[in-house]
């Protein structure tokens, strides 16, 4: 079982390239897992205005269509969600925190919630509604998951409305997760990015894929420390985090979102120019 650790930083395209040289190579494949809201995308202040940087977003069409790269967005948002925000046809899409999966092809998996896990679920929703969902904050319901945001509302205010949702949510049995101004409350399942990664690429790749494929993940939260925790040794993972003392099972950390476009570059440099 690996431990988290201090990870080292990378600031800069070139840091790709020192820390990680021969990593990529352009005549093997290379699997990019990558998370959406703070990865892709910046956080903003409501999830229907994040929007991913112009260039950042040409770069990532570019190596999309490369036929030595496979890539994968894992995000926390429903699937139709993240693919709306995506927009890129022929990738693979995983919403809900890898609860449900599509591939190019328009094929599926999805995890299949317990029917009492489901009705605790509905009850959940409606108590967080009815209890919280006031003075700015409010609940996205994403039918097996849900997140309850808190930005707006006063600082005053945040501390109580925060610990209540947490009890409710715990309260019906389902975990609630610390993320962005927000608290993310997944089912009592043993699936998480972690579990979605693994799986998108054995279905890809075939059992045996870590001798196949380099793989790198991108992530910027705690959800995200699932998939970077199972990738230990067998891929390069990247925790985007300002906090220069964060324990993550990333490999490295990255200081800011802007650097993800870095970190596409360095892909990019491997395989498309």
């Amino acid at each position: 079982m690996p431990e988290k650790q201090v990870a080292p930083v990378i600031s800069n395209l070139e840091d790709f390239a020192n820390n990680l040289p021969g990593y990529l190579i352009s005549e093997s494949p290379v699997a990019v897992l990558l998370d959406y809201d703070g990865t892709l995308a910046p956080i903003a202040d409501n999830p229907a205005k994040t929007k991913m940087p112009v260039e950042l977003e040409a770069i990532l069409h570019k190596i999309a269509k490369h036929p030595k790269v496979f890539l994968a967005v894992i995000s926390g948002r429903g699937l139709k969600d993240v693919q709306k925000q995506v927009n890129i046809d022929g990738i693979t899409y995983a919403g809900n925190h890898g609860l449900e999966i599509e591939y190019p092809d328009g094929s599926r998996h999805d995890y299949e919630l317990p029917t009492e896990i489901q009705k605790n679920y509905t009850q959940m929703v409606r108590e967080l509604k009815e209890k919280v969902e006031k003075n700015g904050a409010w609940v996205e319901d994403k039918k097996v998951s849900l997140t309850y945001h808190y930005r707006d509302t006063p600082a005053a205010l945040k501390d109580q409305q925060k610990q209540l949702a947490s009890e409710i949510c715990t309260k019906f049995g389902f975990r609630a997760n610390q993320a962005h101004e927000a608290i993310e409350a997944k089912p009592p399942v043993n699936w998480n990015k972690g579990e979605a990664a693994v799986y998108i690429l054995k279905q890809k790749f075939g059992d045996n894929w870590s001798q196949k494929v380099s793989v790198v993940f991108a992530g910027d939260d705690t959800t995200d420390e699932d998939a970077m925790r199972v990738l230990r040794g067998l891929g390069r993972s990247f925790r985007i985090s300002a906090d220069a003392q964060i324990q993550t099972y990333a490999d490295f950390r990255l200081p800011k979102q802007a650097v993800m476009t870095d970190l596409l570059k360095w892909i990019a440099n491997v395989y498309v120019s």
